[in-house]
């Protein structure tokens, strides 16, 4: 079988399919165009997001048996349509939840310690003690919204904290020893921070907004590791600035596109302006998953279901 690779990923992906004796063929530079004019050739696609599958593309691809996704997601591939035309899909959820549960704690407890806000300031003289007094965790209500491997991976991570953890899911009996499953009326009633750790569907696309927030009983700490087009950007600023979120660590946000640095270049958005000059903000570049260990571990795994399910 013949594999193509669309991204870099950790070498151990390649060395081990070809152990396996699979053929390997990289290509990280020609167009979408230009791949779909010869996909035909192939067995297998490996990626992570540099373009979309459509059906056009999977029209193409007249050979392929399975698409390869080295991330968690699979929302850069019409999964519908490939399941029609039986390739079989192959996503890498395992490997970077840990990464993705550690960083929403680092992002959590930054938050409340202020730690941020605090740096920047003794960087420029400034020794503010009583304006950096930050609050603690414990005693606190965490509600997880979506409770598959990263909200599970997050709620392992509380253990340590004298928290109560409540986690809310479509899908029944989720809940294990380090989250109690509740309804979202439940933990919109008792949440005092709210994590959000669902993938990207038409279910959850604009999903964090002001009609939701403003279901919550008690101002709370907002949490998003998950997909950036989950929530409207604006109807966070508003929360923000009225006090019904206390602060937010976003990881993603709506805007991110192939070059998310365009946004410095052209008119930003009002809402992305408030959010990178404001104090209580914390944002990062999507790399809650992206750990030196997490490029092993996703790349493994990939091999390990190809492995299982072609060899």
């Amino acid at each position: 079988m013949k594999i193509l690779h669309l991204d870099t990923n950790h070498e151990l992906l390649i060395n081990q399919l070809n152990d396996l004796g699979f053929t390997n063929h990289e290509d990280y530079t020609s167009s979408k165009e230009t791949i779909e004019a010869r996909i035909s050739d192939y067995d297998g696609i490996i990626l992570r997001s540099r373009f979309t599958i459509d059906k056009s593309f999977l029209d193409a691809a007249k050979n392929l048996k399975f698409i390869g996704r080295v991330g968690a997601g699979l929302e850069n591939i019409d999964v519908e349509y490939a399941k029609v035309k039986g390739v079989e899909l192959i996503a890498a959820p395992e490997g970077n939840r840990n990464a993705v549960g550690e960083h929403a704690l680092g992002m959590l407890l930054s938050l409340f310690n202020k730690l941020n806000k605090a740096d920047a300031e003794v960087r420029q003289g400034k020794w503010l003690r009583e304006a950096n007094r930050g609050v603690e965790l414990d005693g606190k209500t965490v509600g997880i919204i979506g409770y598959g491997n990263t909200g599970k991976s997050f709620a392992k991570k509380l253990k340590g904290f004298d928290v109560e953890v409540l986690c809310y899911d479509i899908l029944d009996d989720v809940a294990d020893e380090n989250a109690k499953q509740v309804s979202l009326q439940e933990l919109q009633e008792q949440a005092d921070v709210v994590s959000l750790h669902t993938p990207q569907t038409v279910l959850t696309l604009n999903m964090i907004n002001t009609v939701l927030i403003n279901q919550f009983k008690n101002p709370f700490w907002f949490i998003n590791t998950a997909r950036g087009k989950s929530v409207v950007t604006a109807d966070l600023v508003s929360a923000l600035k009225s006090g019904k979120i206390l602060g937010a660590g976003l990881d993603v946000l709506e805007y991110e596109k192939t070059s998310f640095e365009a946004l410095f270049s052209s008119e930003m958005p009002e809402a992305f302006q408030y959010l990178i000059n404001a104090k209580n903000v914390i944002l990062s570049p999507h790399v809650a998953g992206w750990t030196v260990e997490s490029k092993e571990k996703l790349a493994q795994t990939i091999v390990d279901k190809i492995k299982a399910k072609f060899c």
